[in-house]
């Protein structure tokens, strides 16, 4: 089998694969959602964790800068070892880098966290190195979690021929629960006996469906929609009880509706994601050598004389791509968003291309969706 005949099996397979992941995805029961997948309860969240540090043991890749300099000079005086003064570290093993880590709710003392590990300096790699106790600290400048470990560098390098090849990003690593927790954050669920949901999109047809399911399951009158993203639930006050209530109301499911028609572009890579199939009005669009025609022809259906049916009006979309020297791609009968951009990716049109003609679109009102460029 030629290379060219696996990649058209392999590209075929792909577009199958995502073709019933997108029939499941659509399907009546995947449209069903948990309130946990929806909404967060006020007052339950995480929290960013935030530190400066030493990374010792490199194999020479260290970056030498004067402010890792003065943090070595500042660790071995806590130590007790004083450096004589105007003396030259050699810190080639040596790297300043910056910790991050997100502390989770209700996290308690001694529980330990990931972290991520990321280097400030000209470092050339931070394999094989080992982070010196480092304290982590929230936006109120408390420490909340101390850090230490061997970094681990993902990824794996190659070399043939003496030339040596890099596949991964060796600037920044990780270690597995290299933080130890060592203070919690006060956390309240809700005041007395109410507790809040907020939606994480607001929406005022969602808002009213999970008040009317949680009223369903729990009883009129135990939920109620302060707007399109806040809802207030009444919840038993003993600790207990409230628990055992936030697992069973999380896990009411939700028929939500179809959401709005949404088209998003990515202008730096050119990806255009739908949320569903996008229609287009009748528009004409002129960019560079490419020709845009949308167009649409009303007809009228008449039904035999004693068949007894009803005279219908049916409209045709045709849409006609060209490409100035001479190509032309049409598409009878459709008038999808999902078409144009693959007949314009058939004849070599850009991410810029795409990004000009859909705000294009827009602007005229011939796009049935909101248009997000990210």
């Amino acid at each position: 089998m030629s290379s060219k005949q696996f990649f058209k099996k392999y590209v075929f397979g792909q577009v199958i694969c995502l073709a019933l992941l997108a029939s499941f995805i659509y399907s009546p029961l995947a449209s069903a959602e948990r309130i946990k997948e929806l909404a967060s309860i006020q007052g339950i969240r995480q929290n960013q964790l935030i530190g400066y540090g030493i990374v010792v043991g490199l194999d020479g890749t260290g970056d030498q800068s004067p402010v890792t300099v003065q943090g070595i000079t500042n660790m071995l005086t806590q130590m007790g070892i004083n450096t004589p003064a105007g003396a030259n570290l050699q810190a080639k093993n040596v790297a300043g880098v910056v910790v991050t880590a997100n502390l989770p709710s209700f996290a308690q003392p001694g529980q330990t966290l990931d972290i991520t590990v990321s280097s400030v300096g000209a470092a050339k790699s931070l394999r094989g190195g080992t982070l010196l106790m480092t304290p982590l600290k929230g936006a109120d400048g408390q420490v909340y979690a101390m850090a230490q470990g061997n970094l681990l560098v993902g990824g794996a390098g190659a070399a043939a021929a003496g030339s040596t090849t890099t596949v991964n990003h060796l600037s920044a690593g990780r270690i597995s629960a290299g933080a130890t927790v060592e203070r919690a954050v006060n956390m309240m669920v809700g005041e007395g006996s109410v507790i809040t949901l907020e939606l994480k999109d607001s929406d005022f047809s969602v808002a009213a469906l999970v008040v009317a399911e949680v009223n369903k399951k729990f009883g009129e009158g135990t939920a109620s929609a302060k707007n399109s993203r806040v809802i207030n639930v009444r919840a038993p006050v003993d600790y207990d009880q409230r628990v055992s209530f936030l697992g069973e109301l999380e896990s009411v499911r939700i028929q939500a509706k179809p959401q709005a028609a949404k088209v998003v572009l990515n202008a730096r890579t050119g990806s255009i994601v739908m949320n569903q199939a996008v229609t287009l009005k009748p528009c004409a669009i002129s960019h560079g050598n490419l020709s845009v025609v949308v167009s649409a022809t009303n007809e009228i259906s008449q039904p035999g004389a004693l068949s007894g049916g009803e005279t219908a009006g049916v409209t045709n979309a045709q849409v006609s791509i060209e490409s100035k020297p001479g190509l032309v791609v049409s598409l009878p009968n459709s008038a999808l968003l999902s078409d144009v951009v693959n007949a314009l990716n058939s004849i070599g049109a850009t991410p810029q291309d795409l990004l000009a003609i859909l705000q294009a679109i827009k602007v005229s009102g011939s796009l049935n969706a909101e248009l997000e460029i990210i």
